[in-house]
């Protein structure tokens, strides 16, 4: 039975009895405590929580899922991967644990000619919690023996997401594999033989703080008994399909076969082999749904996860002897395989496709350098005896050339060596104390929301800025470091949240407003405003006159100036949006935005720099747009219906079934969107474009000023010109020629004093040849050459010794500075027949500057951090030359 129809089954099978379908979310999901979509039950969780009211009551999805903790176990066991497909049946305050065994039993053992799955009765084995009576004799009602009903503790039989949120008690339903799999006796003593398909969750409470599987909080009941289910597609699949394990079912298997062939080898005929042609199976199908959903490569969070898959298969194949592209081969493979059940994988191809194997291309440059770089350290390792490769030679090969330190451990591993980690963890650490700190700080980590949600459960909170920017309004709450408060002081900070607001929360791209709120005797300041869960606005405001209690009236109101400057700085983002699209293409999208008053960046898609002639087109593709006066519009519709109109969305988001449609002059702009706009586009006045740049592979940066401060930009660019054409007497349109000429004539100059540095260095060089000195039956100049450094001093050594012709001939000269001296030394042919090697020799001399060099026999470079042992240094090297 082929993937996609088990998925098809599935959610037939629950439609049929009364679930609606719900799709797939994007794995970029907006709940700040996770990375990525980690269970199906995710899109669902302010439903669990009550957060939000479930729009039904019984639901069924198929949901992308992406985990990460066990990237290093893939492709060594039969049950590790990393992106995976949950399907799942959800029950919102409906039926409970009956409802969900009956189903699941039905599912599981019914026959296939109905649309089951039809396993064999006999092989079902469940779990359920210690005391979880109910469940078991439900389990026993449906047909399960006693004696293939378990019992198990927290770690294996309660569930939750890893965070705070929904949790309860589980039952969890295994296969028997057979005995060729292992011993007997059920999953409590073997989960290889005994394979786990699906959990049935029983939803009952709300944690508040989670430090392990078996260790939480629980902060209360939840308003509901909830059912969560979750069915492993992939463990279903190979079990259905008769393979060995999940990476031979029929999504993922041939790009296997397809690496197996690149590398002339055979799946199955070595099992370190095996190994590598999984892990380039799994990343690869993992790579390409995390690229299709919006993810990019970069060097943090989501955008490392990426670039750790796309390196591990990339150089999984390099292992496999395979050191041309892969990607090419094996990615186009695996999105014919997933698009049938995803149509978007075949709708951002272009993008992902790019992004990839631009990707590789990179990584390709990076193993080239890093590798060696590695090999190097790894033999200075190995011949020290500690077997132990440096912290800071790890960090050096993460910091200068992109290696991650998971590919260091790895090839560490694989040379017989151990990593200092610990050291490596300090370095990475002063480097992120020295960054700034992350402006998004404010929204990190994970609160209790427990205070939200009270004063959510009364009602959303109407946003009225659309139209009104002073709106009379009542205190629905305080919040103060998470708790709820009934009074705050002068000089507090605290969190209010009113009936109705005309603050916009920041959101879409759109920061935050500011404002006022008084009322009889009280003075806030509007400090931030943001949603931290949905429906609910909340104020941060600093308590400057008055004491704020619960219920107060108050006169909420909106910078005016700054809410207008907002509205031109957004209004000016949708416009570059639909300018690039225009410029570079349809398949251009958006990939993240900011604008406040004054403000816009936008970042897109794009595989290499916009040219300037490109960027100049653009400006003026925009302000054409703002002079053309286009009417801005919104309205609301159907989700369905604003997507056929071609509105653009963005990864990530979380749209309802209605939605608003922003647009410019009808469809020449459409977007969905929440934000706040000006009426028409001549509002905005003007967008100065200040540059383009890269923020990670395949995503490219426009940042651009509006409206005032595009002119003041304008201005003081304008001024720099009368200045510069004042200085240099000339008239503004011909100051390029002008500079042009002055920097040809600087050019000439320099070229001129380079020529009489070489001559004086050579004259220099023939003076220094005549100094030299016999040691040992050979001629040796060693000497100070203060202020020559770098190339000057090798060309100085190598002129020094051709010059003192065919016999046995040293040169050893000590440059620099007294803060960083340099020593280069050159030996001939002679010399080394007598045993002066170069190399040798200046690491003697670079020892007395406080350092180290190294090079070749026949010349080598070295340097130090004392150069008030220049003189000992020399004298060093003609010691070493005396001692041959």
């Amino acid at each position: 039975m082929k993937t996609a129809e088990i998925r098809r089954r599935y959610i037939d099978f629950f439609v049929r009895n009364g679930h609606t379908e719900v799709p797939s979310t994007p794995l970029v999901y907006n709940d700040p405590t996770l990375l990525f979509v980690n269970a199906g039950m995710v899109p669902f969780k302010p439903y669990f929580t009550g957060a939000e009211d479930a729009p039904f009551a019984r639901a069924v999805s198929v949901q992308k899922c992406v985990r990460t903790l066990d990237i290093e176990e893939v492709g060594k066991t039969t049950r590790h991967g990393t992106f995976f497909q949950m399907n799942g049946n959800f029950s919102f305050g409906d039926y409970f644990k009956a409802g969900a065994i009956e189903y699941a039993w039905e599912l599981v053992t019914g026959s296939q000619a109905d649309g089951n799955y039809g396993f064999d009765p006999d092989k079902v084995w469940v779990t359920v919690y210690l005391d979880d009576d109910e469940a078991a004799a439900l389990w026993r009602g449906v047909g399960v023996p006693d004696e293939r009903i378990q019992r198990r503790g927290l770690k294996d039989n309660y569930w939750h997401m890893g965070v705070p949120g929904p949790g309860g008690p589980c039952s969890e339903i295994y296969i028997d594999r057979g005995p060729e799999f292992g011993p007997d006796g059920g999953p409590v003593v073997d989960e290889d033989r005994f394979l786990e398909i699906w959990n049935l969750v029983f939803q009952t409470e709300e944690l508040s703080a989670v430090r392990a599987k078996d260790d939480f909080d629980v902060a209360g009941p939840l308003p509901s008994k909830n059912i969560d289910t979750g069915m492993g597609l992939e463990r279903t699949a190979y079990l259905l399909q008769g393979v060995a394990n999940m990476y031979e079912i029929d999504e993922i298997f041939p790009v296997i076969t397809a690496a197996a062939e690149l590398a002339g080898t055979r799946y199955g005929a070595d099992a370190q082999a095996d190994v590598r042609l999984r892990v380039v199976g799994d990343h690869v199908r993992s790579a390409l749904m995390l690229m299709t959903d919006g993810v990019t490569p970069g060097n943090e969070a989501r955008g490392y996860v990426l670039r750790r898959l796309l390196r591990r298969s990339i150089r999984s194949m390099r292992l496999l002897g395979v050191n041309d592209p892969v990607l090419p081969e094996l990615l186009p493979l695996s999105k014919g395989l997933m698009e049938q059940s995803y149509p978007e994988v075949a709708s951002q191809w272009q993008r992902v496709s790019q992004v990839a194997y631009g990707e590789e291309e990179a990584f390709r440059r990076t193993l080239a350098a890093g590798t060696q770089i590695f090999d190097l350290a790894a033999t200075e390792a190995k011949r020290a005896t500690s077997g132990v490769l440096g912290g800071d030679k790890a960090f050096q090969l993460h910091d200068t050339y992109g290696f991650p330190i998971d590919l260091t451990l790895e090839m560490a591993s694989e040379a017989g060596l151990e990593v200092d980690s610990d050291r490596f963890r300090v370095l990475m650490q002063e480097q992120k104390d020295r960054a700034k700190a992350d402006a998004r700080a404010k929204k990190g980590g994970t609160v209790n929301t427990e205070a939200y949600r009270t004063l959510r459960a009364p009602g959303e909170t109407p946003f009225l800025g659309f139209t009104e920017l002073s709106v009379d309004s009542r205190v629905r709450g305080i919040v103060a470091d998470g708790e709820l408060v009934q009074v705050a002081r002068p000089g507090d900070v605290v969190e209010v949240v009113l009936d109705e607001t005309p603050f916009y929360a920041e959101a879409g791209g759109q920061d935050a407003d500011h404002g006022v709120l008084t009322g009889n005797g009280l003075a806030l300041d509007v400090l931030d405003v943001q949603r931290p869960i949905q429906g609910l606005v909340v104020h941060k405001v600093l308590v400057n006159e008055g004491e704020l209690t619960t219920g107060a009236q108050l006169l909420a109101q909106v910078d005016a100036p700054a809410r207008f400057a907002a509205c031109q700085a957004h209004t000016s983002t949708h416009i570059v949006n639909a300018a690039l699209r225009q410029l570079l293409g349809q398949g251009t999208h958006q990939a993240g935005s900011y604008n406040k008053p004054g403000y816009l960046r936008f970042d897109f898609n794009a595989s290499q720099a916009l040219s300037p002639a490109l960027r100049s087109e653009l400006e003026g593709v925009v302000n054409a747009a703002i002079r053309d006066d286009f009417e801005v519009t919104d309205r609301e519709l159907p989700l369905d219906e604003a997507k056929a109109l071609g509105a653009q969305a963005m990864f990530g988001e979380k749209y309802g079934n209605v939605v608003r449609m922003v647009e410019l002059a009808g469809p020449w702009s459409r977007e969905l969107c929440g934000g706040t706009h000006v009426a028409r586009t001549s509002q905005i006045g003007l967008v100065n474009l200040l540059g383009e740049q890269s923020v990670g592979s395949g995503i490219r940066r426009v940042e651009a000023l509006v409206s005032t401060e595009a002119f003041e930009k304008f201005a003081a660019e304008r001024a720099l010109v009368a200045t510069l054409s004042d200085t240099l007497k000339t008239q503004p349109e011909q100051l390029t020629d002008r500079v042009e000429k002055l920097l040809a004539q600087l050019k000439a100059a320099e070229k001129q004093i380079e020529t009489y540095r070489t001559r004086e260095l050579l004259a220099g060089a023939a003076t220094l040849a005549r100094k030299a000195v016999t040691v040992a039956g050979v001629r040796v100049v060693a000497e100070q050459v203060a202020g020559v450094a770098g190339g000057d001093l090798r060309t100085m050594a190598l002129d020094i010794r051709s010059a003192l012709g065919s016999d046995a001939a040293v040169v050893a000269l000590v440059g620099g500075t007294d803060a960083k001296p340099v020593i280069a030394v050159a030996t001939n042919e002679a010399a080394r027949g007598l045993g002066a090697k170069a190399g040798a020799l200046v690491g003697i001399g670079a020892a007395k500057l406080g350092g180290r060099g190294g090079g070749k026999d026949d010349f080598a470079q070295g340097g130090g951090s004392n150069g008030a042992a220049a003189a000992d240094a020399v004298a060093a090297v003609r010691e070493a030359v005396a001692a041959l």
